[in-house]
């Protein structure tokens, strides 16, 4: 009997020098992620919340499947387009304006939204896409 127990296969794992490794590298990652620039504490000063200063918000302009076209959520035709786009550009200057435009969406919409942006001057556009998974 006592033969047999030698020839057992060992079957506890010790995992004590693997737990004080992740501890070594919890109490160094707790303390490289809580290590901040560090520098005199001062006083700094305060700013008003200047208008001109503040980002202008992105306009989307969406073309569905069948032609359709909205600003935002709001359905829109392209006469109803140019005009909300011109008062928004009067009110605020340039803005950003990002075009979602369906896979099966005819091109001359996109053509027709992209010349009234063209017209209006408003050159800070980006279509959106979608990465091929």
């Amino acid at each position: 009997m006592h033969a047999q127990s030698e020839e057992k296969p060992y079957d506890d794992i010790n995992i004590t020098p693997m737990l004080d490794l992740a501890y070594v590298l919890l109490v160094i990652f707790i303390l490289m992620c809580t290590a901040s620039v560090q520098g005199v504490k001062v006083n700094l000063p305060k700013a008003s919340a200047a208008p001109s200063l503040a980002k202008p918000k992105t306009r989307a302009i969406t073309v569905n499947n069948e032609g359709k076209i909205f600003l935002d959520t709001i359905p829109v035709s392209l006469q109803e387009l140019e005009q909300r786009l011109t008062q928004a550009k009067a009110q605020g200057g340039e803005f950003p304006v990002v075009i979602k435009g369906d896979s099966q969406t005819q091109y001359q919409g996109i053509m027709d939204v992209l010349d009234i942006l063209g017209r209006l001057g408003l050159s800070q556009v980006g279509l959106a896409t979608k990465t091929r998974a």
